[in-house]
């Protein structure tokens, strides 16, 4: 009767939270081999792996390979870091800064390069060239595994693998024996906790042995009711560093649980909860970085705060808590009917609508799942790495690929997953302050290529890739953004002195080109990219590249702005104000693009994965067919160069590129070829970018950034707000001939719903945040039905204006003409 009750229960918050919505869910009719053993490449990622279906909680992460007779759950914790602070900036560096400006403004490409080789690197090891596990830079690395033996070797039917994603649980179900059995995992907020779940329908058939381990540095032990991992990671100097623990705790239903040694047995039990929690001493602190909670103490808190609530409960303080996130946005472009086919079926049909939905919404889960409050920000995989030493150390990359995690967080309404990220931030500002004056002798804070959990910001091992001085920038022009979303004058006051302070870098780092007597970013790079230049050699390093200038450009154009809302001036406002009129800016070059450097050079690698040129097209604001169509046509005949060939990630970015160009159907070409399914598991620099089996992204390896990108890609081509204004169905391919989008974000404090059929814009809800003037952009002539509005006609349509009262909700109608 209980056991009924329970599972009544749970069905009724399952049906609460999904109710009127067709199901999104990710299955498969095959497991993923536990057994498999993870290939020694740590830059490959593994194929069984990426079988596993992901969890998380933003601090705990957890891949489900599904297995019957024996199981993996990997497990990650998200500050489970080797390595430690150290000091790399390097105090000789700014001693050659003049030299090699001058030998670049005198076309010395050859020895300008060398000389910053040289001089430029880091001081020490730096990050390892992305193989830091034993380095004071350090690597995120997996906690370890919780495995399952069920003792018996038998044969099963009707299995089924799946993640819900309008409940953010993994469930398994197979028939064997003649029993019927389910396992459900999940990752709960609330509660710190993953909890796995197992049934069957007939008393006394769930027998298993577990255990927690580790490649290395762990000790398992089973205490009174839990099994307890410790250990801890090297920090890179010959000694211990972070500090870890990790608790697992049974409650069986009938049978018996018997823990003894390093292991827990299960034996003929009913029904089985267990708790798993896991914690460090990290603190996100400079200087104190190991002065955390004792993770002893907080996993114990934690299992016995979890364990004393019924698996009811757990279940639905965990769906409450998600849905309150994940409910917000809606997007229906294949009907009303979920595709029956397998997902990885389904990959192979790139066009499947409901694929494309499940994609967008799975990006959205995976922000969820890796970035809360409280937690590190999502990394190079989000929460979820199998290795010791995981490609690129697992870091955060500023080039492109922390930002591209969070290109999702406001548009598709989870704002709430940002403060990671703005946590991050500004945890760089005393570390960077420190290496702007050592590295360039500057005032105001920098960071360079990468970035990890000890406060690094010197340049990496190499110029070419490893200085990039516009990080910093662009890390503060995505804090800026989410202003522009949310209108939050209390966030803008928190985060304009980190603003102001990276401004003040870049006006002591900028220098006069003697040539054009404009301001110019240098010795710098196109990120990651380098070219032939005139006197023969292959160079990275050149002064004025239109990344550099485009990003500068922007922050002092968001510190203007942001000065004058806060009524803030001051010695360092006034200075912006004088040269943001004298700084370079990009130019078009004589075939027509938009130049990536000062001067026309051949690129080494025409397809090259970066397009950092077109900064100021996305996430920039610079360009637009609209206002500037010369840039505009530039942008695209350089994208068109480009190609549409990439990792996965720069395929993500080319969807939003493509869609600010408002060529939706080639937006759409881009989107079905990062939904590529791919088997290529090892490192690939330019091609071969896709989707894996479980839809992590693939650069390859695994790389969580083109999931995020994908996702942003998508809103993009539904509705774009970057030049104050919201601009409905902006990029609609013809692909998508009807659907509907609800809760989407605009600039400007708005929440937009929109419906439309043939292509065309049938109807949409504008809801006022802020209280603030709404204009619209649309194809076709609207009326706003309960407020005045005024209108005015456009090269590319109409614009439409109208006063707005805070939490009021605005309905837009196309005019019959």
């Amino acid at each position: 009767m209980k056991k009924n009750f329970l599972f009544a229960v749970i069905l009724a918050f399952t049906t609460f939270y999904c109710f009127g919505q067709k199901g999104l869910r990710l299955w498969y009719n095959a497991p993923a081999n536990s057994l498999n053993q993870d290939a020694n490449n740590n830059w490959a990622s593994d194929s069984e792996w990426l079988k596993a279906l992901p969890v998380g909680n933003g601090f705990l992460g957890a891949m489900v390979f599904g297995d019957v007779n024996h199981e993996r759950i990997q497990l990650n914790e998200k500050s489970l870091w080797s390595g430690s602070q150290d000091d790399n900036n390097n105090p000789s560096a700014a001693d050659s800064l003049a030299l090699i400006r001058q030998l670049l403004f005198e076309g010395k490409y050859k020895e300008a390069n060398a000389l910053a080789e040289r001089t430029q690197v880091c001081k020490g090891v730096g990050s390892g060239r992305g193989n830091g596990a034993t380095d004071p830079y350090g690597c995120f690395q997996t906690l370890g595994d919780l495995r399952f033996d069920f003792k018996t070797d038998k044969p099963y039917g009707n299995y089924r693998k799946e993640l819900d994603l309008d409940k953010a649980v993994v469930a398994i179900s197979f028939v064997q024996d003649g029993i019927h059995f389910k396992r459900e995992i999940f990752a709960s907020y609330p509660d710190k906790a993953i909890v796995i779940h197992f049934t069957a329908d007939k008393n006394g058939a769930i027998n298993f042995s577990s255990s927690l381990t580790r490649p290395e540095a762990f000790t398992t032990a089973a205490e009174k009711d839990n099994l307890l991992m410790t250990g801890s990671l090297m920090n890179g100097k010959g000694g211990n560093g972070i500090k870890y623990a990790a608790r697992l705790k049974v409650i069986a239903s009938g049978g018996k649980v018997i823990y003894r040694d390093s292991t827990v047995t299960v034996e003929h039990a009913n029904d089985v909860v267990m708790i798993f929690t896991a914690s460090t001493n990290y603190k996100q602190e400079y200087n104190n970085f190991l002065g955390g909670e004792n993770p002893l103490q907080t996993t114990l808190e934690q299992l016995n705060k979890a364990s004393s609530l019924p698996y009811a409960k757990l279940l639905q303080r965990h769906l409450s808590d998600y849905a309150s996130l994940f409910n917000r946005v809606k997007l229906n472009l294949s009907g009303t009917q979920a595709s029956t086919e397998p997902t990885d079926v389904l990959l192979n049909k790139p066009d499947d609508l409901y694929l494309q939905e499940l994609y967008f919404q799975f990006g959205r889960y995976l922000l969820i799942s890796s970035s809360r409050k409280g937690s590190l920000p999502a990394n190079l995989q989000g929460i979820w790495a199998n290795k010791i030493q995981t490609p690129w150390n697992c870091d955060y990359h500023t080039n492109i690929n922390v930002q591209m995690n969070y290109w999702p967080a406001d548009v598709t309404n989870l704002s709430d997953c940002l403060s990671p990220f703005t946590n991050l931030v500004s945890s760089l500002v005393i570390p960077g302050e420190k290496a702007a004056a050592v590295q360039y002798r500057c005032e105001g804070w920098c960071v360079e290529a990468i970035t990890n959990p000890w406060g690094y910001t010197s340049p990496g091992e190499g110029v070419g890739w490893g200085m990039y001085v516009a990080g910093g920038g662009w890390l503060c022009l995505q804090l800026w953004d989410h202003y522009n979303f949310s209108h939050d004058i209390s966030y803008l006051k928190k985060i304009y002195p980190i603003l102001l302070q990276a401004s003040r870098f870049y006006l002591d780092w900028l220098v006069k080109d003697p040539e054009t007597g404009k301001w110019v970013s240098g010795p710098s790079t196109s990120p990651e990219n380098s070219f032939v230049a005139p006197d023969g050699s292959v160079a990275s390093m050149t002064m004025g590249p239109s990344h550099d200038q485009e990003i500068i450009s922007e922050l002092f154009n968001a510190v203007m702005q942001a000065s004058g809302i806060l009524q803030q001036k001051d010695s360092i406002t006034e200075k912006i104000s004088i040269v943001s009129k004298d700084l370079a800016q990009p130019k078009i070059a004589s075939d027509g693009r938009l130049m990536e450097w000062s001067k026309e050079f051949k690129e080494t690698e025409p397809t090259h994965r970066h397009t950092s040129h077109l900064f100021m097209l996305y996430p920039g604001n610079q360009i637009d067919p609209e206002n500037t169509p010369g840039l505009a046509d530039a942008a695209r005949k350089s994208l068109i160069a480009r190609t549409d060939v990439g990792t996965g990630w720069s395929l993500a970015w080319k969807v939003s590129f493509w869609a600010r160009l408002y060529d939706g159907d080639h937006a759409y070409l881009l989107l079905k070829k990062l939904l590529h399914p791919i088997n290529n598991y090892e490192v690939q620099m330019s091609t071969e970018g896709g989707t894996y089996q479980n839809l992590f992204c693939g650069h390859p390896p695994f790389q969580i950034d083109g999931n995020f990108g994908g996702t942003a890609g998508i809103a993009e081509m539904l509705l774009q707000s970057h030049l104050k204004e919201i601009h409905l169905l902006p990029a609609l391919p013809q692909e998508w001939k009807q659907g509907s989008v609800s809760g989407l974000l605009a600039r400007g404090g708005f929440r937009v719903n929109m419906q439309w059929k043939n292509n065309q814009l049938s109807q949409a809800t504008i809801t006022s945040l802020a209280g603030e003037v709404c204009r619209i952009s649309t194809s076709v002539p609207v009326k706003i039905t309960n407020s005045s509005s005024s209108s005015q006609k456009t090269g590319h349509g109409y614009i439409t204006t109208f006063a707005t009262l805070k939490g009021k909700s605005y309905t837009v109608v196309p005019l019959v003409e």
